[in-house]
C-alpha cells in the first residue's frame, strides 16, 4: 500500500546547551552528547559535528518516505526558537515546527503570545519537565491557562509531553473542560510502558485530544524490533479510544542511534496484527487532519545497494 507518511513528533538543533533540574546537557562530538552527569549517544554517530539540522532529517525523511514531520521541542536540548523559525520558513512543505516556552520560570505568557504573533501554528510544554524540586508548576495555574485560552482563540495546537501514568492526568481534564476549542497532541504515547499508562490514553475521548507516539521504540526498547509490544499497544489503545485518534511519531534523532529512522515505523507497516487501513490512518492520515496540513509530497522508494 502506498502510504502518505508523518511524523507527528521530532526534534530538530543545531547545538543542544540547556540545564535540566540543576543538570547540565551539552553537544559533544561524534553524535555524544554529555547528559545529566553522564556521556550519552544522542545522536548517531556519524552526525560527529552534533548538528541535528532540518537538511540531514530531510535526507532520512526522503529516503524513508516520511512525507512531513512535526517538529517538537524539549528543554533538554535548550529553546530552538530561533532556529525552528527559519526551518518553518525555508521549508513549509515539510516541517510544521512548535514553539517553546519555559514554563519553569514566571512570566513565559509574554513569550508565547509574542511566539503565536510571529506565525508559530503550535506550542510545545515539556510538562514532565515540570515536577521541580524547588516546587511543581501546575498546568491549570493562572498562566498557564491564561496561555491555553489564547492558544484556543488563535486556534494554536498544544504538544505536550506528559509524566509518567495519572500524575497529570487530573489537571488536562479540568484545561480539558475549560479550553474545549483547544487542539492537544500527547506525546510519548502516554508513556506507554508505564503504570497507568492507559489513563492518559483516554484523554483522547476528548474531541480535540489526539495521542502520538514519538518515543514509542524507545519505550520498548529493551523489546526491541520489530517492537510487537509496541503493536500490541497500539491495538489497545486504538479499542480505547479509536485508530482515528492516534498518530505515528518517531521521536527522531535521539531513537535512530538504536535503529534506523525507516524501522521506527516499518514495524507497523510488516505487522499482521494491523489492517491496511489501520496502518493508513496511524502513520499519516489522522495526522495530516489533526494538524490541518496540506498535500503531502509522494516520495518514491529508492532501491539499497544491497537489494
Amino acid at each position: 500500500m502506498d502510504y502518505r507518511i508523518v511524523d507527528a513528533h521530532a526534534h530538530l538543533w543545531l547545538r543542544q546547551d540547556a540545564v535540566v533540574d540543576g543538570k547540565t546537557i551539552k553537544t559533544m562530538e561524534n553524535g555524544k552528547s554529555f547528559f545529566m552527569d553522564e556521556v550519552r549517544q544522542m545522536l548517531p554517530p556519524f552526525m560527529i559535528d552534533g548538528q541535528n539540522s532540518a537538511e540531514v532529517f530531510l535526507s532520512n525523511m526522503d529516503y524513508a518516505q516520511v512525507s512531513a514531520a512535526v517538529i517538537t521541542q524539549e528543554y533538554i536540548d535548550g529553546l530552538q526558537n530561533d532556529y525552528l523559525w527559519q526551518v518553518q520558513q525555508q521549508y513549509p512543505e515539510r516541517f510544521l515546527c512548535c514553539g517553546m516556552v519555559d514554563a519553569r520560570q514566571p512570566g513565559y505568557f509574554i513569550h508565547g503570545k509574542a511566539l503565536i504573533e510571529q506565525g508559530f501554528r503550535g506550542i510545545k510544554i515539556p510538562a514532565q519537565r515540570l515536577l521541580l524540586p524547588e516546587g511543581r508548576v501546575w498546568l491549570t495555574s493562572d498562566e498557564m491557562m491564561k496561555l491555553f485560552h489564547l492558544m484556543e482563540e488563535k486556534d494554536i495546537f498544544l504538544s505536550i509531553d506528559l509524566a509518567d501514568g495519572t500524575e497529570q492526568v487530573a489537571e488536562m481534564e479540568e484545561i480539558i473542560a475549560e479550553c474545549p476549542s483547544l487542539r492537544i497532541a500527547i506525546g510519548h504515547f502516554a508513556m506507554v510502558t508505564r503504570p497507568q499508562w492507559q489513563e492518559q490514553i483516554k484523554l483522547a475521548r476528548h474531541k480535540n485530544v489526539m495521542i502520538e507516539s514519538g518515543g514509542i521504540t524507545w519505550l520498548f526498547n529493551d523489546e526491541f524490533y520489530p517492537f510487537r509490544g509496541a503493536v500490541l499497544a497500539i491495538k489497545e489503545s486504538a479499542e480505547l479510544v479509536g485508530m482515528d485518534k492516534l498518530m505515528w511519531g518517531s521521536d527522531y534523532p535521539r531513537t535512530i542511534a538504536a535503529i534506523t529512522y525507516r524501522m521506527s515505523y516499518d514495524f507497523v507497516t510488516k505487522s499482521d496484527l494491523m489492517t491496511q487501513e489501520e496502518k493508513a490512518a496511524f502513520l499519516g492520515e489522522n495526522a495530516q487532519r489533526f494538524y490541518g496540513l496540506g498535500e503531502l509530497v509522494a516520495l518514491p522508494y529508492i532501491k539499497n545497494m544491497s537489494e
